[in-house]
């Protein structure tokens, strides 16, 4: 039996699942929680990654639902870093920190490519001084665009980014400017030259399928492009509209509950469609989002998190996790700042997950990545997720989204272009019923 396909518009909401549980549950109350985690040592052989936010952006997309601004001059910028490096020098004298080196980092947005060389070496010397990442197998930096210069990016590798990820969305420089992004299409190649020039370890590059005003000859010829250019990796997303984006806002105004967007089977067949072209091309399908070639092509960031390693998070409104605390920072611009040169933590919500909602929150996203080993879990948490998740792993295999052969699970790849969907069936009760950001 097979289930008939999700049809459905796009409408506002959260699509991605990024976390367990929602983060409508996590609670001001239960920031101490996070506090008191960080006090004690980490728990022996867990992975430590860093992630860093920059807010800053040259316009803010219509579909942007991340903590970013536009209108911050260069003292004010100036004061927001030296309150991320002041944050990591707080951070760093906590048991579950003190010693440890990341195994990754991360620098995500906003724009970390909207900041200068300057400002870039400022940065990631102050944090270094603290914390040190001299052995990570991976830093990841973001970028838009229109904010590289061949010497930005020669900077950048020379501070030892190996993961460039450029945030290309589409080629087609009507598309990007009806969906207000900064960068036009023709800085795209420019920039994409530089990265390569310069010799990362490896260059991504991010597609949206569902941009406003996407078509089916756009979009095949977007997958066309991205063959020609030969990244190391690719990321797609599906289009979603969550309640605090620019779109949202208008579509609330005007009263329309349905978004100028594709709906969700026709996403869903344009990433099939990307993927099925990159792996005639070579490349192999790594998760839900992603496709990749080549041995350098890894995501340890992803694979880190979704694999339960603690988390370290710096910044205004960025999210952490360490010994099963989930944490976010205060998510306003100069309280965070203020919180921090007040010599307090600035975190502002929390949550301690029960070791069943650890179970569940690794089963689900590593999920995401087509196959999972159950073995694995039973051997980390002493539970059977075949037992656990029967229920669920029972209708989604009836519904042919997968198949499970002895301890392996795998999605149908219909099934992985719509995991997002699939994964509320993995939540309790109380979990489902809630609005998940």
């Amino acid at each position: 039996m097979t289930a008939e396909p999700d049809t459905s518009a796009t409408k506002t909401g959260n699509y991605f699942v990024a976390n367990y549980p929602p983060f409508s549950t996590w609670r001001v109350e239960d920031a101490h929680l996070a506090t008191e985690r960080l006090a004690r040592p980490p728990a022996a052989g867990t992975p430590l990654g860093l992630y860093v936010h920059i807010p800053f952006c040259r316009k803010r997309c219509d579909f942007c639902y991340f903590r970013v601004y536009t209108d911050k001059n260069s003292s004010a910028i100036a004061r927001y870093l030296d309150a991320v490096i002041e944050e990591a020098r707080m951070q760093a004298e906590h048991a579950a920190i003190a010693g440890r080196k990341p195994d990754f980092v991360y620098f995500g947005g906003g724009t970390p490519s909207y900041l200068s060389v300057k400002q870039l070496r400022y940065l990631f010397e102050g944090i270094q001084r603290h914390i040190s990442w001299d052995g990570a197998r991976e830093i990841t930096f973001e970028c838009e665009p229109g904010t590289l210069q061949e010497p930005k990016v020669n900077a950048l590798k020379d501070m030892g980014v190996t993961r460039l990820s450029i945030g290309v969305e589409n080629f087609d420089a009507d598309i990007l400017e009806r969906n207000n992004r900064a960068h036009r299409a023709k800085e795209i190649d420019r920039a994409y030259g530089f990265a390569r020039a310069a010799g990362f370890r490896q260059v991504n590059i991010d597609l949206i399928a569902g941009m406003m005003g996407e078509t089916d000859d756009n979009w095949r010829r977007c997958i066309e492009r991205t063959v020609e250019l030969a990244p190391d990796s690719v990321t797609i997303y599906q289009m979603e509209i969550p309640f605090n984006t620019t779109v949202a806002r208008r579509m609330k105004d005007g009263e329309q509950k349905v978004a100028p967007v594709a709906d969700w089977a026709t996403k869903r067949r344009w990433v099939g469609e990307a993927f099925a072209a990159l792996e005639r091309d070579g490349y192999y399908i790594g998760s839900a989002y992603t496709a990749a070639r080549g041995e350098n092509a890894t995501f340890l960031y992803r694979d880190g998190l979704w694999h339960g390693a603690d988390m370290l998070c710096l910044g205004v409104a960025s999210f952490g996790h360490i010994g099963g605390v989930h944490y976010q920072n205060v998510h306003d611009f100069d309280p965070y700042i203020e919180r921090v040169e007040s010599g307090a933590a600035p975190i502002h919500r929390a949550l301690q997950l029960t070791d069943d909602q650890r179970l569940i929150r690794e089963f689900i996203l590593q999920l995401k990545l087509g196959r999972v080993d159950t073995r694995a879990f039973t051997e980390k948490f002493g539970v059977d997720p075949l037992e656990r998740f029967a229920g669920p792993l029972r209708k989604h295999a009836d519904d042919g989204f997968l198949s499970i052969d002895g301890a392996r699970v795998e999605l149908a790849r219909h099934g992985l272009l719509q995991v997002d969907r699939l994964l509320h069936d993995f939540f309790p009760d109380e979990h489902r019923k809630v609005r998940y950001a």
